[in-house]
């Protein structure tokens, strides 16, 4: 999988369980891996946004890392965020990520500086594949332009491509505008495109774009992995519906609060409710109210009365 053709379709951004002393809980998240996988997941993303990567260490991503695979988990299905705002610490991450059998890595633009150049930026991923120096490497970029406020333009995406053609292999984006999705789909054949939301699950398959990697795949695996399979159907339509529905209705809260919220519900399982900080768990009550909202207006069974 070294050129990354082998990601395509549902990938879950492993949320990042918390044990009771604030640590990362290595226990939790290879159970919660191997579940998403059996719930229909083609691969997993770790260490994203909806993993709280950016409040992770990078020791704490290592030794996560490692954890997965010991775990079990098929590294080759793998594909962790090593973007930073050094390039040191990039290069150390997807070293070790390639390093440890990795299909692919996932990497953020630097975004602690705004407004920054196309030049400033592709200087800065030459430096990392360079440094890296592996010719296993393939990366993804991740374009998140509503949290980095520093993305990929068209001309840096070409750059990039022209420069590594075997280690830039596809992009996740999160812009939450399709349109730009489907102009990157046609700008570059072959390029593995990812929607950052299943809302756009369909039309980016139709389009000729490899799927979704989206944060509620955490809790709704199967409803996507339903609609990846079904992409060239007659009932594809009516199962995109279905999983655009449950999106829009669980993006009304706090994401990864009412995310962890869910598992811990359905888990019997209080500590997955925790966050790290700066983020916080959803008041209790106002949990059960998404979850009531969402069994009875989306049929999203969760049993969280019978946990209370």
């Amino acid at each position: 999988m070294s050129s990354g053709d082998g990601f395509r379709g549902v990938i879950a951004p492993v949320l990042t369980p918390f044990g009771e002393d604030g640590r990362a809980d290595a226990e939790r998240l290879v159970e919660h891996a191997k579940w998403l996988l059996d719930e229909g997941c083609t691969a997993l993303a770790p260490f994203g946004t909806t993993s709280e990567a950016n409040s992770l260490s990078l020791d704490e991503r290592r030794s996560l890392l490692e954890a997965l695979i010991d775990g079990g988990i098929d590294p080759a299905r793998l594909m962790p965020g090593t973007g930073m705002c050094s390039a040191g610490d990039t290069i150390n991450l997807t070293r070790h990520a390639i390093e440890a059998g990795c299909g692919a890595v996932l990497m953020l633009p630097p975004f602690y500086y705004k407004g920054v150049s196309d030049d400033g930026l592709f200087a800065h991923f030459a430096s990392v594949i360079d440094g890296v120096g592996d010719d296993r490497l393939a990366v993804f970029l991740y374009h998140i332009p509503p949290v980095a406020q520093v993305g990929f333009s068209l001309d840096l995406i070409a750059r990039l491509r022209e420069a590594f053609p075997n280690q830039v292999v596809g992009l996740k984006d999160s812009s939450g505008e399709w349109s730009n999705t489907k102009s990157i789909i046609e700008a570059f054949p072959g390029f593995c495109v990812f929607s950052g939301s299943e809302a756009t699950l369909l039309d980016n398959l139709r389009a000729g774009g490899a799927g979704c990697i989206s944060a509620t795949a955490n809790v709704n695996a199967r409803g996507l992995r339903a609609v990846f399979d079904a992409w060239q159907s007659e009932g594809a339509d009516d199962l995109q519906t279905g999983a655009t529905a449950l999106r829009l209705a669980i993006q009304k809260y706090p994401v990864i609060p009412l995310l962890k919220a869910i598992i811990s519900a359905q888990r019997r399982d209080d500590q997955w409710a925790a966050t790290r900080a700066p983020l916080w768990p959803l008041d209790r009550q106002v949990a059960f109210e998404a979850m009531d909202l969402l069994e009875r207006e989306h049929g999203f069974g969760i049993g969280h009365r019978r946990a209370a």
